[in-house]
């Protein structure tokens, strides 16, 4: 099916939604950031999860201004919800926005999901349908954040384990029409594209050629696990060689951009976690130099 009409976006958008291409960076962790902060490591950028620091002082919240000053920061929260019926937390988002300015992050991210009905939230990501309807209740909500936050708003595409009945539309094609109604920026989750390939037969590449390239205004790189049956997105692994060959064909699309390398659980040593950064780093200079050259 294709995708319904939408509003014309806004702004004629450049490359990578007229954001800095970054180069690869790292999730900032708990468990590393006094060694950041102590010593400095050669890391072009962090990202931070804004639920972990919105309603923290003391330490916790030096801390991650501390690393502020040194580093240019990103946020990327997973409370939002901006799919869900339930009408916009404004407090959260108060909170969100003096955290951000705290900081001076560049830009903020969430997840194209919803998590909340009838005033109780999820702790999972769950899927929209693929819809005209959700398209449009979906990109006025996001319409409203990015103004009342007054930076770009990036909406990250997630891993699924079903696809919800009656989609008028593919993945992409609702991704598409979402960020150009609400005139926002993706953030491109490599790693998600394959496990919804996986779980679904669905063709990343179809996926990735829908997508408005001058709105990626960053990407995700993860691991999975694998278990058969099913690919679950568990953020705790090394990146995988199918993943990893994907990404070489998304850095091919967008250009030079941010990416970001996640590690959320079985969180490795800061060591290990660099070797990581620098394989993606190895693929990106390899990619984007070569894109240049051409």
């Amino acid at each position: 099916m294709t995708s319904p009409a939408v509003t014309p976006a806004a702004t004629a958008w450049g490359a990578n939604f007229e954001l800095p291409p970054l180069g690869v960076g790292v999730g900032l962790r708990r468990p590393h950031i006094e060694r950041v902060q102590a010593e400095h490591p050669d890391v072009p950028f962090f990202e931070f999860c804004p639920e972990n620091y919105m309603d923290r002082g003391g330490r916790s919240r030096r801390s991650l201004l501390d690393v502020a000053e040194r580093y240019p920061l990103v946020s990327h929260g997973v409370g939002l919800g901006i799919g869900s019926v339930d009408a916009l937390d404004h407090a959260y988002l108060t909170r969100l926005k003096r955290l951000i300015e705290e900081t001076g992050a560049l830009w903020a991210s969430d997840h194209l999901c919803w998590n909340r009905a009838d005033g109780r939230s999820s702790n999972d990501l769950l899927p929209l349908p693929f819809t005209a309807e959700a398209v449009h209740h979906t990109a006025a909500r996001i319409r409203e954040v990015q103004d009342f936050l007054e930076l770009p708003f990036l909406v990250e595409n997630i891993s699924t384990y079903t696809i919800l009945p009656g989609a008028e539309m593919t993945e992409g094609e609702f991704t598409r029409a979402v960020l150009e109604e609400a005139d926002c920026g993706l953030l491109l989750d490599v790693n998600n594209v394959y496990v919804n390939w996986r779980n679904h037969g669905t063709d990343p590449h179809e996926f990735m050629r829908a997508i408005p390239r001058e709105r990626i205004g960053q990407m995700h790189m993860a691991g999975h696990e694998d278990r058969g049956h099913v690919v679950v997105d568990t953020h705790g692994a090394p990146v995988r060689d199918e993943v990893w060959a994907l990404f070489r064909d998304a850095l091919a699309i967008s250009g030079p951009t941010s990416v970001l390398l996640e590690w959320d659980c079985n969180i490795p040593s800061l060591e290990r976690l660099l070797e990581e950064a620098a394989a993606a780093r190895a693929i990106y200079d390899d990619v984007t130099c070569a894109a240049v050259s051409s």
